[in-house]
Parts: structure tokens; C-alpha cells; sequence
């Protein structure tokens, strides 16, 4: 068997490799030629799939490993998956970020518009929450299968909104379309001091339109994509208040969701029982897990410097400035961002916990298989198999402060990794105490 994988995809080499041949290629060189005697590929939103690259190969399945799949055509008779949900806590830590930074006005009571409510715009909804903001869903989609409640029409979200968010997938047909969906008639319609953001298809804002509005002052725009990627209009980058290279839901834990996604779907078609389970395991730390906030600093200032020691927006907007011929580079060479679960908090307002960070006074414990269930305490915590597999779960207690101590209840098979860290196997229906320690 043969796997084609766009090289830019992290932590997928080595996974396969055991099992059968793996070629790395760039996206854009992924041609017919290179596919003829694949079983499999494995891609980005680079690679156009379309009858004229596939039909007529080998390949018998298709896994992207994003979120978006409008690079794959609807034409297209091979099966594909994609990856839903993988970097939708990415992408609402770019926008905090972008919403933290744009202006020294409290976010608490102002409102945000959230077009697209799935994975991703539901993320950025608790999160504009969690720091007191009015929030306006709009998802007609979801609206048409739900019920009206809870959502709000677009043209009502529009006028009221001070921040307008689009988070939809590129449709340019069918009951909903979203291209040029934020167009001269819509943007005229935005309040005066409002901010557009768009960090879901460059194709959803019409730039001529925006660089009309954009050069009266009379709203402004954070844009993560772009029209013509990559080679975006020069002149909208100037007039944006914040702009980035398409690397919104760029943070390692989204890709390592993304990467696992895609690895368990070609396994499940190419019948690999040994990576069915796959997930990306030991995700690099950042420099700086522990942030430290002075005691008696406002909740906003508390909110604006635990999110920018996390992630800093302003550091991607002023790579692309300097060299937007780059776009492409620094997107396949983004560096480390880790998203807030990776960093302790010391005394961080209760608030920040519901944007995703870890507050020193408490102890999680995180593990990744749905058939362990646990109930979690500040002394401890009892995990239970409720399988009728054996079950092998490596196990993380955070923040740094804690300790794993001791481990009893059934056979207690186990293997220390480090001091926070172990992996636990567990035999059917079996129940497993951890203690830990305040280091």
C-alpha cells in the first residue's frame, strides 16, 4: 500500500511508516503523475481535488486534515473525510486575542455577531461570554433544523453589533451561499466603529467592497483571510487594523487534532487496526507554561495579559506586514502556539478558566479515551474502564504545581513517564485511585 501526504502536515511521519510506503510532498505539487499508485492522500486546503487530479488513479480515499473542505470538489466520487472541530479552540484564542488588542474599551457589555455557529463560532460564543460581552448568534442552517430560538437575523446582527465575526464555510451556491457574503450592502449596513473579522474563507468578504468601506474610517477589519491566496491585495493589508497569514486555527494543538483525525480515518479504509485509536502524544511545551499575574489588576487587564502571554496576535500581524511575498512561508513554518490548557495561571480571576486556562489553586487531570470516565477531586481522582477491552491511557495531572502520588484499586498496571504523567492499563470494567501532591 501507498500513502501521498502533503509534507507540511506535523507529527504524521513515522505513523505510517510501519505499515506501509509513505510519499511527503509539497501541497501545490501533488499532481496526477505522483497519485497514480497511491491507495491514499492525506492533504491540506493547498491541494485542489478534483476529477482531472484524481479520477483515474488508484486512490480509494481522501483525508484533509482541516476543518474546511471546499478544496475538495462536490464532482468528486472518491470518499473523503475531513477534520471537524479540530481547531476550533485555535481559532477562538486568535480572535480573543484580536478582540483583547484592538482597543482599550472593556469588552464586558459590548457586543459581538457571530456568523456560523458550528464547532468553531460555538467556541468563540462561550468565549465572548466569559468576558461579559453580548453575544448575537446568526446560522441559518442551524436555525432552519433547530428552531428559531437563540438566533438572531443576519441583517439585526449586523446593524448591532460592535465586533462582527465570520466563522462559515465557502458556499457559492445552494440555499446558502457565503460568498461575498459580507458585501457593499452588508458592510454599509455595520455601525460606525464596528469591527469585521473574518478568519473562515478570504472568498466570504468581497475586497472590493471592503477597501472602499476600510478607506472612510468608518469601520475596521481583522482579516486572517484573504481573497487570491497567497497572493493577497496589498492594499487591504494596509488598511486592516490587524492582518495574518490564514494561521487562525495554526495553533500545534489544533494540527495534532487535525493530523490524529486524518491518521484514524485512513486507517479505518485501509483496514490498520493498530492506528484505528491514533492521537499525538507529548505535544511540545512553551517556553513559558506559568503565567503570573500581580495581585490587584482589574479582571479585563487580568483577561488581556493571560491571553497575550498565550498568544499574542500582534506578533503574526507584524511578520506578514514586513514580508507579505512570504504568506505561504509562514504559514508551512508557523512557530510554536500552544493554546491556553497548556498554561497555569497564578492568580488568575475564576473567569479565565472558561476562556480555557488552568488556575494553580486546582488539579485536572486530562486523558483522551472516551471509554475512561473519571470523577476528578483536589486530592485525587478515580478513573473507570467501562469497556469490555483492556484499555491502555496515558494520564496527565496539571498544573505543575501537582504531583501524581500513588496509585491503587484493581491490578494498578501502570508506567511512570515523568512525575505528572503515567500510562495506565486497565482491565475490563476496572476502577484505578490516583492521589496527588502539592509539589
Amino acid at each position: 500500500m501507498k500513502i501521498i501526504a502533503d509534507d507540511k502536515i506535523p507529527f504524521l511521519r513515522g505513523v505510517f511508516e510501519p505499515y506501509c510506503q509513505v510519499e511527503y510532498l509539497p501541497g501545490a505539487g501533488i499532481s496526477r503523475k505522483t497519485l497514480q499508485n497511491a491507495d491514499a492522500l492525506i492533504t491540506r486546503t493547498r491541494t485542489l481535488c478534483t476529477p482531472e487530479l484524481l479520477e483515474g488513479t488508484a486512490v480509494k480515499f481522501i483525508a484533509t486534515a482541516t476543518i474546511g473542505h471546499d478544496h475538495i470538489s462536490p464532482e468528486l466520487a472518491i470518499p473523503w473525510s475531513n477534520a471537524p472541530g479540530c481547531n476550533s479552540s485555535s481559532v477562538a484564542q486568535y480572535i480573543i486575542s484580536a478582540l483583547l488588542q484592538l482597543d482599550e474599551q472593556p469588552l464586558e457589555g459590548r457586543t459581538i455577531g457571530i456568523v456560523g455557529v458550528g464547532h468553531v463560532g460555538s467556541k468563540v460564543a462561550a468565549a465572548a461570554g466569559a468576558l461579559g460581552m453580548n453575544v448575537l448568534l446568526n446560522d441559518p442552517p442551524r436555525q432552519e433544523k433547530e428552531g428559531g430560538k437563540g438566533f438572531v437575523p443576519l441583517d439585526e446582527v449586523v446593524e448591532r453589533a460592535d465586533f462582527l465575526t465570520f466563522h462559515v464555510p465557502l458556499k457559492r451556491d445552494g440555499k446558502y451561499p457565503t460568498y461575498h457574503l459580507a458585501d457593499k450592502t452588508l458592510l454599509n449596513k455595520m455601525k460606525e466603529g464596528a469591527v469585521l473579522l473574518n478568519s473562515s474563507r478570504g472568498e466570504v468578504a468581497d475586497t472590493a467592497a471592503l477597501k472602499k468601506i476600510l478607506r472612510t474610517g468608518r469601520i475596521r477589519a481583522v482579516l486572517d483571510v484573504w481573497e487570491n491566496e497567497p497572493h493577497i491585495d496589498r492594499e487591504l493589508l494596509a488598511l486592516t487594523a490587524f492582518a495574518t497569514p490564514h494561521i487562525a486555527g495554526y495553533s500545534t494543538d489544533g494540527k495534532a487534532n487535525g493530523t490524529a483525525m486524518a491518521v484514524r480515518a485512513v486507517a479505518g479504509v485501509l483496514n490498520m487496526e493498530e492506528l484505528k485509536d491514533f492521537k499525538v502524544n507529548g505535544l511540545p511545551q512553551p517556553p513559558v507554561s506559568v503565567i503570573s499575574l500581580p495581585s490587584g489588576i482589574s479582571e479585563k487587564e487580568a483577561a488581556k495579559r493571560a491571553v497575550t502571554a498565550a498568544y499574542d496576535i500582534r506578533s503574526d500581524d507584524s511578520r506578514l506586514r514586513q514580508t507579505p511575498e512570504r504568506f505561504e512561508e509562514l504559514r508551512g513554518n508557523y512557530p510554536l502556539r500552544r493554546e491556553p490548557c497548556a498554561f497555569t495561571v497564578k492568580n488568575g480571576p475564576a473567569f479565565l478558566r472558561e476562556l480555557g486556562f488552568i488556575l494553580e489553586d486546582e488539579a485536572m487531570l486530562f486523558w483522551e479515551d472516551a471509554r475512561i470516565t473519571g470523577e476528578v477531586s483536589a486530592s485525587g481522582a478515580e478513573l473507570t474502564n467501562n469497556s469490555p477491552d483492556t484499555v491502555s491511557c496515558e494520564v496527565t495531572v496539571s498544573p505543575a504545581v501537582y504531583r501524581l502520588r500513588k496509585v491503587s484499586g484493581g491490578n494498578s498496571d501502570f508506567v511512570w513517564l515523568e512525575k505528572r504523567r503515567l500510562t495506565l492499563r486497565f482491565r475490563p470494567q476496572e476502577k484505578i485511585q490516583l492521589e496527588f501532591l502539592l509539589h
